[in-house]
């Protein structure tokens, strides 16, 4: 799950090849990559779910992970629903993203089954519609599956804008003390960019994995 927060999207034309010295520019990163996820038919973004299900599911980190909070696809992410149903039929708990009514700007995380029943987010996306006594801190997860719109290959994450995991995770970076959950990106391999800016606020990623490949990280566990 992620906050779309640009319902009017327009596809860029193609950049120019700039000069060095070269910024990557967030905002124009965030719209090419956007377009090119919603520009996939059907048929492709199915294909691309199963093989990152095949590849992620019979991974070590997957398997050891008994505690695994999920995303359900928006604004044409990576579909994790053949993962899920995997994770399920191993005995796993699963857990989605919801919004605190207390605060609105931190991500918290609900168990997930097949009869779990869901309710539209102020996002309009999808979550548990589950008493909050239910819900569980991203500390009490082994494994978070993050969606994202673009990512690097120093672990650089770079999401919708709206920062609910920056600030959901900020804890990990003191990881001398905080060690979960462990975060792997989930993304198109065409998702992967040579360069992002890195903020300061910004938590880096463990891992990503996509239909082609896992990549690990520095700061992988």
């Amino acid at each position: 799950m992620e906050v779309n927060n640009d319902d009017a999207l327009l596809c860029p034309a193609p950049p120019l090849a700039p000069s060095p010295p070269y910024t990557p520019d967030r905002n124009a990163i965030r719209r090419e990559m956007r377009c090119r996820r919603r520009a996939l038919s059907r048929a492709e973004r199915n294909q691309s779910a199963q093989m990152l299900a095949r590849r992620l599911g019979n991974s070590t980190l997957f398997l050891r992970s008994e505690h695994i909070a999920f995303y359900l696809a928006n604004d044409g992410e990576m579909d994790l629903r053949p993962l899920i149903e995997r994770a399920w039929a191993m005995g796993k708990q699963c857990y989605l993203p919801v919004l605190s009514p207390a605060f609105h700007n931190r991500l918290w995380f609900a168990p997930y089954q097949p009869d779990t029943p869901l309710r539209d987010n102020q996002f309009r996306i999808l979550e548990p519609a589950l008493p909050w006594h239910a819900v569980r801190p991203a500390m009490a997860i082994d494994l978070m599956l993050t969606p994202l719109v673009a990512f690097d290959a120093t672990g650089n994450r770079l999401g919708m804008g709206g920062g609910f995991y920056d600030r959901t995770l900020a804890y990990l970076q003191y990881r001398r003390y905080w060690r979960k959950p462990l975060l792997i990106g989930t993304a198109y391999e065409f998702q992967k960019v040579a360069m992002l800016p890195h903020a300061a606020w910004d938590v880096p990623l463990h891992g990503v994995a996509t239909e082609q490949a896992l990549y690990h990280f520095a700061t992988g566990q």
